[in-house]
């Protein structure tokens, strides 16, 4: 089994946080091998003191949805203060996304130390490691030592996908240069977000014991928790790098159903003759079936709601092999030439999402897949060689 950062944080590193104040930076997802959460661990230790719980979108339980502001609270244990509020919402609200929220000089004060502990899934997108740098950014302004308690990348540290980040379309859902699948840990991407933007924090990592890059989450040993409310599984992980694309589209991603990122779909589709064609293709690791899905509204931007859609389900026959965004490129494509009235991009939300507005210029003008995977691989394999410095763990097989 894989030993995680925070157990060895509680062990080998304690003299880390010992005779410390320490700002949490977690949720829901931050606990144990045996399931025991990090703030309790935390609370009841007799050599360190917890004084305060930072939490990130969807909040300290992972009950909120996408893009609802969280209030402050506290617990019996500490305050809990909310990085995710109400102006947080208005950007979501106007598809900017731009603004995002750091822990304030006054939230700060007398800690010592922040510690990161919570569960990504290994996509640019996820607003997560959005949180982690700016709380990073914040401690540095601050005086204040980060420790990043490592967790494993759900989907694996091998493959790497999708365009990197294109200047001027930074976000809260792309605060940095990365592939859409960066394959490094959030200890590894801590290191390399301190080192490339030169940040002036004191920055340690309780690595994990018994990891390997290439081991997927449930070759760990660990219990999946779900980071939030749409990402139920691994398999909804291994989807979401190519399937939340659709966020930035008239179509559903399947939010509102028990399958998000699993159904793609929308009242006027034909799931039959999209099915047909996908599996024609026939793409790697992924078989098509058309479905029929009704989205329950789960907040004001739930696509589609209460509307009976049509698409596809999105069956993983072969994880190793499966390549999310080149998937959900051919699917796209379908869309746009066979329901040139009907299907529309989002374009401020989907050029955020795909890191530039160059993947939707390309789809609208008809390019083949193999000329958009060659306009980014180049900048993908420079950026994977420069960050060699950074990834910590081996290959295990």
């Amino acid at each position: 089994m894989v030993e995680l950062g925070l157990t060895v944080l509680l062990t080998e590193k304690r003299d880390w946080i010992r005779g410390k104040s320490i700002g949490l930076i977690t949720n829901h997802t931050g606990v144990d091998a045996s399931l025991q959460s990090n703030y309790r661990l935390l609370a009841d230790a007799p050599d360190c003191q917890l004084s305060a719980i930072f939490t990130p979108e969807h909040g300290l339980w992972g009950a909120a949805q996408d893009g609802t502001p969280i209030a402050s609270s506290a617990t019996e244990f500490a305050k809990v203060f909310s990085l995710y509020t109400s102006s947080t919402q208005s950007a979501i609200t106007q598809q900017s996304w731009d603004i995002a929220h750091s822990p304030s000089a006054n939230q700060l004060e007398g800690i010592d130390v922040l510690v990161y502990d919570m569960q990504d899934v290994g996509a640019r997108y996820y607003t997560y490691i959005s949180t982690l740098l700016y709380a990073m950014e914040a401690a540095g302004d601050c005086g204040i030592e980060v420790i990043v308690a490592d967790r494993p990348n759900p989907i694996g540290c091998t493959a790497v996908e999708g365009q990197v980040l294109a200047r001027g379309f930074e976000s809260f859902v792309g605060v940095h240069a990365l592939p859409v699948r960066y394959a490094l840990t959030i200890g590894e991407l801590a290191q390399l977000l301190t080192s490339e933007r030169g940040l002036p924090v004191s920055l340690k990592v309780a690595w994990m014991r018994g990891y390997a890059r290439d081991k997927w989450y449930d070759e760990t040993g660990l219990q999946w928790v779900p980071p939030s409310p749409n990402m139920p599984t691994l398999t909804t992980a291994t989807l979401y790098p190519g399937m939340c694309l659709f966020e930035g589209t008239n179509m559903s991603e399947g939010r509102g159903t028990t399958k998000p990122f699993e159904y793609i779909g929308a009242p006027w589709c034909d799931g039959e003759r999209w099915a047909q064609a996908m599996n024609a293709h026939r793409l790697p690791g992924v078989r098509f079936r058309p479905v029929v899905f009704t989205p329950a509204r789960l907040a004001d931007s739930t696509k589609h709601a209460n509307q009976t859609c049509r698409g596809v389900a999105i069956h993983i026959t072969d994880r190793e092999r499966f390549r999310p965004i080149e998937t959900a490129i051919h699917m796209l494509a379908f869309l746009i030439r066979e329901y040139k009235a009907h299907f529309a991009f989002l374009p401020a939300h989907f050029d955020k999402l795909a890191g530039s507005d160059w993947l939707r210029n390309a789809l609208l003008a008809d390019k083949p897949y193999d000329t958009i995977k060659q306009r980014w691989e180049e900048g993908l394999q420079a950026w994977y060689e420069s960050t060699t410095q950074y990834r910590y763990y081996e290959l295990f097989r």
